[in-house]
């Protein structure tokens, strides 16, 4: 009896946990899906955009998918909107799992190393622990949940634009992040940048576009430690972007750790092997992208990756 009684609770704990291989890039994480049983096309995971999911549109056009509204998309310079085109998958399978209706914005895909057909955003995971295993280049999807352990690993997070805002701290001050597997770097805004100080002073490192603007992205090396939990950045290399009214904790530093997302209690979970880390130049520059919006563009907008 207890023998069956093991083999079934190791039966129903793997019919709960799934994985595939999650192919780095640049930083950032790709894995490849099936779209209305074909496929496999290659996706990038973004979780600094809120919405289920991104197709391009020769993407759609291939697969014939019908047409299921508009939406407005926006980036975080407050400067434009745009409402472009939604249609209906029937069903995107990931690792096993099979997600049935989703809607996806109809729109282009950058894909910094090579061709990708779409992107799978934040909310698309709502119903499981999405765990995205940077070292081990997996992801992870499961049901369950994550327990609180007094901040050093387990922190809270909100979700006001269906992207995860967390706090961390900045040469010892609380502030606001957007955890963005999507994003370039370590990225602060100019007005959190302006009182800070420098071991290397800013410097233009590279040029960034949105809809409708065009504008200088710095580089500087920070006089202070970045800090989440128990973990540490020593005088990280972090990028000074105009564009972004919050930090923004990109892929290049995500790359250490295993990060866990329970959108139902809200939590999320970094797991490492180290507890300090030193984070240099990312190895491309900043993108955005857009954020799919209801109806019209809200007065704040958050950093998308």
């Amino acid at each position: 009896m207890a023998l069956l009684m093991a083999a079934a609770l190791s039966l129903s704990a793997q019919q709960f946990s799934h994985s595939a291989p999650m192919i780095e890039r640049y930083g950032k994480p790709y894995v490849m899906v099936m779209i209305d049983g074909k496929g496999p096309y290659r996706f990038v995971i973004d979780t600094g955009t809120g919405a289920d999911a991104f197709v391009t549109p020769e993407l759609a056009d291939e697969l014939k998918l019908p047409a299921a509204g508009e939406v407005v998309v926006n980036d975080p310079s407050r400067q434009s909107g745009q409402r472009v085109s939604k249609v209906l998958l029937s069903s995107v399978e990931l690792a096993g799992v099979t997600f049935h209706s989703v809607r996806a914005v109809r729109h282009d895909v950058t894909g910094e190393a090579g061709s990708c057909q779409g992107m799978l955003g934040f909310t698309l995971f709502r119903d499981y622990l999405l765990t995205l295993d940077f070292p081990n280049r997996v992801v992870t999807l499961s049901e369950g949940v994550l327990t609180p352990d007094e901040g050093k690993t387990v922190f809270p997070f909100r979700m006001p634009d269906g992207v995860p805002i967390t706090s961390l701290r900045v040469d010892g001050s609380s502030v606001d992040a957007q955890l963005d597997s999507g994003g370039g770097g370590l990225t602060l805004p100019e007005r959190l940048a302006a009182h800070l100080k420098w071991d290397i002073a800013p410097a233009a490192f590279a040029t960034g576009n949105t809809m409708t603007a065009r504008f200088e992205i710095k580089a500087a090396k920070l006089n202070g430690d970045v800090k989440v939990g128990k973990y540490t950045f020593a005088h990280p290399v972090v990028e000074i972007h105009p564009a972004f009214p919050l930090v923004n904790f990109g892929s290049p530093p995500m790359q250490n750790f295993a990060i866990t997302f329970d959108q139902k209690s809200l939590l999320v979970r970094l797991n490492a092997k180290h507890t300090q880390f030193i984070l240099s130049a990312p190895p491309t520059p900043t993108r955005l992208t857009n954020q799919p919006k209801p109806d019209l563009p809200p007065p704040d907008l958050v950093p998308l990756g």
